[in-house]
């Protein structure tokens, strides 16, 4: 019986021996080969090119690319783009729902949701005060009533709106509390409905940072007004660090703040570079912070007023800070 079994055995030797040759075979060239390597010896193949007989009204560019006149020397390596600043959930800078600005005898609200949302909380505003209403136009955000016009616009945040309580040009105080008491009372997450309409009040423009010479500049589409109240309420929330940022003073009439700022390079310095250095701490300097109007747009600059040292990079570094607040 055994010899019989051995014989049986003996038979599928021949076959398994087949079938490992067949599968290394399939490993090597078949379902199972390794692509990795095929990539180092890839060589680029020639631009495909049509023949000059084609019509040449039938083809062209499917994406044409304008073509941009640039200014300035040409950039020999790629661009350092940096992140926006935002505001840190938690570091106490966090807009409330309703919150007041303040210019001069001019006040206004801003509130953290977007037109289309806020015209609805206005036209219930109305509705509730049983006011009688002479004009209402969602496209253009305003409801006239005799006691006084109630005008909504897109804030500098993006996101949220500017309500404003006025009659003759002068802001109605009573009207103004009554409206943020009554947007108070409501939250953006509770406020489902929204006017498609009032959407359209939103500002597309957007800030951006240029290089003019060696100095850097923001340029914000805004008047200046409206952004040296924005940067004001922030700049009182976020520049309270003594020794680090800290707002000194603050001039409406000429649209400036003094603040004093440690720069990202004066934080930065290693123990090496400061016991060879002057100075054996890490000093901050006080900077001027300037808005200047141009037509409907502000520029804002950061201006040295110390003898401590004050390079380009720095002055974007404060300026990319302080322009965030109006991202």
């Amino acid at each position: 019986m055994s010899s019989v079994l051995e014989i049986r055995a003996l038979k599928w030797v021949p076959l398994a021996l087949a079938a490992a040759v067949a599968l290394s075979g399939c490993a090597r060239d078949g379902f199972y080969h390794d692509r990795n390597l095929d990539y180092t010896e890839a060589a680029p193949a020639p631009p495909l090119v049509l023949p000059e007989t084609r019509n040449t009204q039938r083809y062209r560019d499917a994406l044409p690319v304008p073509q941009v006149a640039t200014q300035g020397a040409r950039l020999d390596e790629a661009a350092e783009i940096r992140p926006p600043q935002s505001l840190a959930i938690g570091s106490g800078m966090e807009p409330e729902y309703v919150e007041r600005r303040e210019v001069g005898d001019q006040t206004w609200l801003v509130v953290a949701a977007d037109t289309g949302t806020v015209w609805p909380q206005l036209e219930e505003f109305v509705r509730s005060r049983q006011l009688e209403v002479q004009q209402s136009s969602a496209s253009q955000g305003v409801i006239v009533t005799p006691q006084a016009e109630i005008r909504l616009q897109s804030a500098l945040r993006a996101g949220s709106s500017e309500v404003r309580c006025e009659r003759g040009g002068q802001t109605m105080a009573s009207c103004l509390d009554a409206l943020e008491s009554h947007l108070s009372a409501r939250s953006a997450s509770a406020s489902v409905s929204s006017s498609w309409t009032a959407q359209r009040l939103t500002d597309e423009q957007t800030l951006q940072i240029r290089q003019q010479d060696d100095e850097w500049e923001v340029v914000i589409p805004q008047p200046v007004d409206r952004v040296w109240a924005e940067l004001n309420h922030y700049l009182e929330l976020d520049f309270a660090q003594e020794g680090q940022r800290d707002l000194l003073a603050v001039d409406p009439a000429s649209h400036e703040f003094m603040v004093d700022y440690m720069t990202e390079t004066e934080r930065n310095r290693n123990p090496l570079q400061i016991v060879f250095s002057p100075d054996v701490r890490k000093m901050s300097q006080q900077i001027r912070l300037a808005l200047q109007a141009n037509g409907d747009q502000t520029i804002l600059r950061a201006i040295n007023a110390s003898e401590r040292a004050f390079s380009a990079d720095d002055q974007r570094e404060l300026l990319e800070r302080v322009s965030g607040y109006l991202r």
